[in-house]
């Protein structure tokens, strides 16, 4: 099987999102053969290079969305026309809504300017593979003056009718970003410039997150009735909406298109929310299947659009063996330590779990707090500063007492420091580890620690719930004393500890491995290339025959030599070996195997 491996700011590069994901799937599946085709996010993403790729990764193709230049394409007066036609829709759906039909039912409104919405996008990426690209376009005069005529037509809603000049900018240069995939020359079946083949020639597209990444995959869709397979462990609209301040709940996006700032104009916010609020509605009715990485991320894609028999849950697959030795061994670990392990950020809300450790020290005295994290940019550094003058505040050294002169009962560590050398020995250095964030989505350092065998106190957000399925306790963010009760509980309880810290273990090493995570990849891919049509071959005389070739003659093997090729009135020689692949024009052109 070939798979068409979608990604945006990810995998290969090094700096990538989810490339740890991306790279154990790929691996785990050798027996497919995959295309990976890369949005890069930034100039030092691509100047920092890719990881090692395996060898079932048969070609890469790559194209930046943080620039992009004019393609000095120059349209003629029927090609000006198509664009005007199929941009004054696209943003027209965007101002108007769904408007309630009075002589309708209200989800049959909401379906027209779907389907107008989906119209108007493949307009454009159809004249964009016609006359070679949208840049210019979209970057003209006549793009902002449509735009324009959308916000203010009658039916427009009254945040589009409000929009200024500098506003109508600022919407139509984040559409022309958010519309660069279009553009690109990933839409074939022959083969490239570069000696690759298009995305119309894999059997299967999966595309590792929503947004910019799915948009190639829902072209192919379109162009070649290549099935879609989108999988989110964080939904990208719902990042949308956090960041811009915009959706039912507030996200954020750092992509090609960023997410207008929270501080923006409330036409800016509105449009551009309605623009990917539309295109994940899209992406979800056409896709095959849309797996996502846990029960938070499936409401949130079934709130969107997303029907529910495409969904099932795929949680993320995580390497255990580096955490087996430290699940294996007896709790040696202090049993008056309380530990904290992540990156450190206001999420996090370290301030909680400080005031809540000073409420537990009120009943546990030798209690000590060891929070192993680094800080992450110039905001993670800020808000350490911040913890550390607090964790000074909250505990001043004393002369008497549990503690020696100059010992806060509370440090600060990194990973590698001689205290924790490994991710693994950090999470064993205490009697229960804890998790105080305000906002998460899959919690990765929880499923660490429940390998390690930790008995663990958790913040209810995001998946913490799904994850920790009755292994440990939660209390609600933001609440200290909570927090604080929940821990001595488990302090004053060793034998409470055990079991828990061991009901963690088996969960996790059941749900969050990367070989269950492989294996359901792999299931899926096979069910949805099973339930995929027949692509169409067209042979000598141009009429299809799609069951001229039995269907034993797409195996690969040894039975599948030169000798075994099958052809049918000069059609495409379906089981032929690599050589008569190559030398077959129509095998070329259909993507034959």
């Amino acid at each position: 099987m070939r798979i068409g491996l979608l990604t945006e700011g990810g995998y290969p590069y090094l700096s990538g999102d989810a490339g740890l994901w991306c790279d154990r799937l790929v691996r785990g599946l050798g027996q497919h053969e995959f295309d990976l085709y890369a949005l890069s996010r930034a100039e030092h993403q691509e100047e920092a290079g890719w990881v090692e790729l395996p060898p079932q990764v048969s070609r890469v193709r790559t194209a930046p969305l943080w620039t992009a230049q004019d393609d000095g394409v120059a349209y003629g007066r029927r090609a000006r026309r198509r664009f005007a036609e199929s941009y004054g829709e696209l943003v027209t759906a965007l101002c108007e809504g769904d408007r309630p039909d009075p002589a309708g039912p209200p989800e049959a409104a909401a379906a027209a300017e779907a389907d107008r919405f989906a119209n108007a996008l493949y307009g454009l990426a159809e004249l964009a593979r016609d006359e070679g690209g949208l840049v210019g376009a979209l970057r003209s005069e006549s793009a902002v003056r449509a735009l324009e005529r959308a916000c203010r037509a009658p039916g427009a809603l009254r945040t589009a009718r409000e929009a200024r000049v500098p506003e109508l900018l600022a919407v139509a240069a984040h559409l022309e970003r958010a519309l660069r995939p279009l553009s690109l020359d990933w839409y074939g079946d022959e083969s490239g410039g570069d000696g690759g083949e298009g995305l119309g020639a894999v059997d299967l597209c999966h595309a590792t997150s929503g947004g910019a990444a799915a948009l190639p995959g829902l072209l192919a869709r379109h162009f070649f009735d290549v099935p879609l397979l989108v999988t989110e462990y964080g939904v990208r609209l719902r990042t949308h909406y956090l960041s811009s301040g915009t959706g039912p709940s507030p996200t954020g996006s750092a992509g090609p298109a960023p997410a207008p700032s929270a501080d923006a104009a409330p036409a800016v916010r509105s449009l551009v929310a309605a623009f990917h609020g539309r295109l994940a509605a899209e992406v979800y009715r056409q896709a095959a299947g849309v797996p996502p990485g846990n029960a938070h991320a499936r409401r949130w894609q079934e709130r969107c659009g997303a029907d529910r028999a495409k969904l099932r849950t795929v949680y993320p697959g995580m390497d255990a063996s580096r955490f087996a030795e430290a699940g294996d061994s007896l709790d040696t670990a202090d049993p008056h330590t309380l530990v904290w392990v992540g990156r450190v950020e206001p999420a996090k809300d370290l301030v909680s779990l400080l005031h809540a450790f000073a409420e537990l020290r009120k009943q546990e005295p030798r209690t000590r707090l060891r929070i192993i994290g680094a800080a992450a940019g110039a905001e993670g550094q800020a808000y350490l500063g911040h913890c550390k003058v607090l964790a000074a505040q909250l505990f001043p050294d004393e002369a008497d007492g549990p503690h020696a002169v100059g010992d806060n009962p509370v440090s600060f560590e990194e990973i590698g420091g001689p205290d924790a050398p490994t991710l693994a020995e950090a999470y064993t250095a205490g009697a229960v580890v804890v998790l105080s964030s305000v906002v998460e989505g899959f919690p990765v350092g929880l499923v660490e620690a429940m390998f390690c065998g930790r008995a663990t106190v958790s913040t209810d957000v995001g998946a913490v719930v799904e994850v920790i399925g009755g292994t440990g306790l939660v209390v609600p963010p933001r609440n200290p004393r909570a927090l604080a009760e929940a821990c001595v509980a488990l302090l004053r309880d060793p034998e409470r500890r055990a079991r828990l810290g061991a009901a963690a273990r088996a969960r996790a090493l059941e749900l969050f491995t990367v070989e269950q995570n492989v294996t359901a990849f792999h299931g899926i891919y096979l069910e949805l290339v099973a339930r995929a049509p027949a692509r169409r071959f067209l042979f000598d005389d141009g009429d299809p025959r799609p069951f001229a070739v039995p269907a034993e003659a797409c195996l690969t093997g040894p039975w599948a030599g030169p000798d075994a090729q099958v052809t049918a009135r000069g059609g495409p020689s379906w089981a032929a070996g690599p050589a008569a692949r190559d030398t077959s024009p129509i095998a070329a052109t259909e993507g034959a195997r």
